[in-house]
């Protein structure tokens, strides 16, 4: 078996550029090529050298958390996912309650957000709180020159989890089947 390894090309008896490090005050100087005549110092050289402190450095914050994304947000990415054909429909099994399923399945079976080119991305998310537990939002979604619509509302289950009662695009409404 044949082992390829590359490497970078540098001429015999050079090294690589030194570390530049911008974030440590004060770091080692750069190499220069005089040998070591020009490192060393005389003792009389080395005595009357003032050593300057280093400058100081501002204690850093630690950074912030990234902020949690709200349940609106991370739903209508999901959705997205499954309608425009980059996930299976089964993703969103256990995020999908009631009718949503049956109706992300007709909706992600028609293929309404695949689109040739560009991928579809979510433009725009509102949001309505109808009562504590319950959401009405919108997305609007755009492919290239296309805009879409996308309406869904998430319930909070009894284990607090978020889940996708209900599932619109833009178009006709298909009618509900009777439940006589």
């Amino acid at each position: 078996m044949n082992k390829v390894m590359t490497r970078a090309n540098h001429d015999a008896g050079t090294r690589p550029p030194g570390r530049r490090d911008t974030r440590r005050p004060g770091g080692t100087p750069p190499r220069t090529s005089g040998g070591t005549a020009s490192r060393t110092r005389t003792r009389t050289e080395a005595r009357t050298t003032s050593v300057t402190a280093p400058p100081a450095v501002p204690p850093q914050t630690p950074p912030r958390p990234a902020p949690r994304p709200r349940p609106t947000d991370v739903f209508a990415d999901r959705l997205l996912l499954v309608l425009s054909g980059q996930r299976p429909v089964h993703w969103m099994l256990g995020h999908t309650a009631g009718r949503a399923y049956d109706e992300l399945a007709r909706l992600a079976e028609h293929g309404l957000l695949r689109t040739r080119g560009t991928r579809p991305v979510v433009r725009d998310i509102g949001y309505y709180i109808v009562h504590a537990g319950a959401v009405e939002a919108f997305a609007r979604i755009g492919a290239g020159d296309e805009l879409r619509a996308m309406a869904f509302r998430l319930e909070k289950g009894p284990d607090l989890r978020w889940r996708c009662t209900a599932l619109e695009l833009d178009g006709p409404r298909t009618p509900e089947p009777d439940d006589d």
